[in-house]
């Protein structure tokens, strides 16, 4: 089934749960009430009930008011949040005040492209709800949510991004912009409070979703399919084992000599998998695997075989997520054997190698190279497993929700007075479900700092955005690890709102009695880490990783055991 579907799935719980606000609001009013609220009309009670739950009830209010007219079910009022967000969002594409400034400053030039690819993907995020909705019956609700708030979160979190990139400009694009978002921000974090306080009363609801087979898996994915995603390519594969759609060879030898073209041939929005074997070798292009580009699978030689280069970087003057060497949007992506790298070096300052969006997306085997904001799950779900990350700062960044497990994170030599921070989590809003869990990983310098572990500090993280939120648990952690531990971005901000935990982590940098001591670090058990921070728990592992066969820990280790592979 098509993520617009399930979205549009999700949003019938949406409305029950809306039914179920309004139910209980009034409850909470005394029904047909007596004072000024008795004069009130049904759908002003309707919408002021709507709104209880929610962070910014006057911007909720408020709009619904304006835009629901007299309706006054919980589905008409659902439909009308979505609908004025998705109009707000639309406005801010077009604001002609902005757009005029395009042509002044090649920076903001790049932060409204950035703006108006990025909040499409938001409106789309919307706006699909509506689109598939009836037609499949629902069997798990507490699975729905779950994609619902990963979605509605990712919405928000395109919308911040838009905002950042305009860091560093010389217009007042930015203030402009950020009017023009302001109401639509609010309204998706309120959407996001009312599932969040009603969530709960769908246990109740005799309503579920049928998104996998009987077997758990996806219907289109068979038990040769997923041996031949885990297959060596190449000569040595029976006929049977490895059969991609097309293959990429630099020399020559194959379908295509570029990666890109061969993303070219992938179907728009693929319900199968679509697989494409990248020979070793070395690929200087900017690899994108567009939003449409769905379900494809791409499997290279192995790392240090298969390599993805580019050296995009900030002195470009370009914005973050445009400095990106690869980035994966379409859902459902699989990459097995592929070294990306952004060689633009640490005195280029930001420069990405991989930026991901994919919803449900695996990496298996592959390395990440580069140096300050080397990894850049973006949003949505991502799974990484027997991987390599390299990098100096913030070098794992991002508002995905994301695991990295039994992956290798090597800090490397940085600029002089420079430090490395290895996570820069970029959760703004406390609702958002997004963060960064490292399970079973080894925290180990990278080759070229092994000589300066002693002059180069290096730390677990520092937050990036507000409610940043990170969570190490059951690492292997190296003497590479500074004893605090934890870094300040800029004095005392977001020091009591994040959201920062170690648990179960063992090695000469597990030591935790030197670390720093803020609101916001947690004491989380072992237990707590099992219900909320596990592949399971936080990313819904079990509805998409087995289709791919790739090995993965769905909930912690025994806390006895050690299992490290590196």
């Amino acid at each position: 089934m098509s993520k617009g579907a399930i979205i549009g799935a999700s949003t019938v719980l949406v409305v029950a749960v809306v039914a179920a606000v309004c139910v209980v609001s009034f409850k909470n009013s005394g029904g047909k009430g007596g004072g000024d609220d008795g004069e009130l009309s049904m759908s002003v009670k309707s919408v002021k009930a709507f709104c209880q739950p929610t962070d910014y009830q006057q911007t909720c209010e408020a709009e619904l008011s304006k835009a629901a007219g007299n309706a006054s079910s919980p589905t008409e009022l659902a439909k009308a949040i979505f609908a004025v967000t998705s109009e707000k969002i639309s406005k801010a594409i077009s604001e002609s005040s902005t757009l005029e400034e395009l042509k002044n400053d090649q920076r903001t030039a790049g932060a409204l492209q950035n703006c108006k690819e990025l909040l499409e993907y938001a409106v789309d995020d919307l706006k699909t709800s509506f689109e598939k909705l009836g037609g499949f019956e629902m069997t798990n609700f507490n699975k729905a949510v779950d994609d619902l708030r990963t979605w509605l979160s990712a919405a928000l979190t395109y919308q911040g991004t838009c905002l950042d990139g305009f860091l560093n400009t010389t217009t007042d694009a930015a203030a402009k912009m950020r009017n023009a978002l302001n109401s639509s921000q609010e309204l998706t974090e309120d959407i996001l409070a009312v599932v969040d306080q009603f969530s709960a009363t769908l246990g109740s609801l005799s309503i579920g979703r049928r998104l996998l087979g009987e077997d758990g898996m996806p219907t289109w994915m068979s038990e040769g399919g997923k041996r031949q995603l885990l297959a060596a390519p190449g000569p040595e594969a029976g006929p049977e084992e490895f059969k991609p759609n097309v293959t990429v060879a630099a020399d020559g030898s194959g379908d295509f000599k570029t990666i890109n073209e061969a993303l070219a041939k992938v179907p728009p929005k693929n319900a199968e998998r679509y697989t494409i074997y990248v020979k070793a070798g070395t690929y200087k292009e900017y690899v994108s695997v567009a939003r449409p580009a769905t379900n494809v699978a791409m499997i290279g030689d192995g790392i240090g075989k298969t390599i993805i280069t580019g050296n995009k970087n900030f002195k470009m003057n370009l914005t973050t997520k445009d400095t990106a060497t690869m980035e994966a949007i379409g859902n459902g992506f699989f990459m097995r054997g592929i070294t990306v790298e952004n060689t633009a070096g640490a005195e280029n300052h930001q420069a990405v190698a991989l930026r991901v969006q994919s919803d449900m997306a695996v990496f298996y085997q592959c390395a990440f190279d580069g140096y300050q904001d080397t990894l850049y799950p973006h949003a949505q779900r991502q799974f990484f497993r027997d991987c390599t990350v390299s990098g100096t700062i913030d070098f794992i960044f991002g508002n995905s929700q994301v695991v990295l497990q039994n992956c290798l994170i090597q800090p490397r030599k940085p600029m002089d007075n420079q430090v490395n921070i290895i996570t820069a989590q970029g959760r703004r809003e406390k609702r958002s479900a997004g963060g960064t869990v490292l399970h079973n990983c080894t925290v180990a310098p990278h080759p070229d700092l092994e000589k300066f572990t002693d002059k180069v500090k290096t730390y677990l993280a520092r937050p990036w955005k507000e409610y940043s939120r990170t969570i190490f648990v059951q690492n292997e952690l190296g003497a590479v690890v500074d004893p605090v531990g934890w870094l300040e971005w800029n004095g005392n901000f977001g020091l009591d709102t994040l959201f920062y935990a170690e648990v179960d982590n063992h090695g000469p940098g597990a030591d935790t009695s030197k670390r720093a001591k803020w609101k916001g670090i947690q004491t989380l058990t072992y237990e707590d880490v099992q219900k909320e921070f596990t592949v399971e728990a936080f990313i819904q592992g079990q509805q998409f990783i087995p289709k791919f066969g790739v090995p993965f820990i769905p909930g912690l280790l025994p806390q006895t055991q050690q299992a490290r592979t590196h």
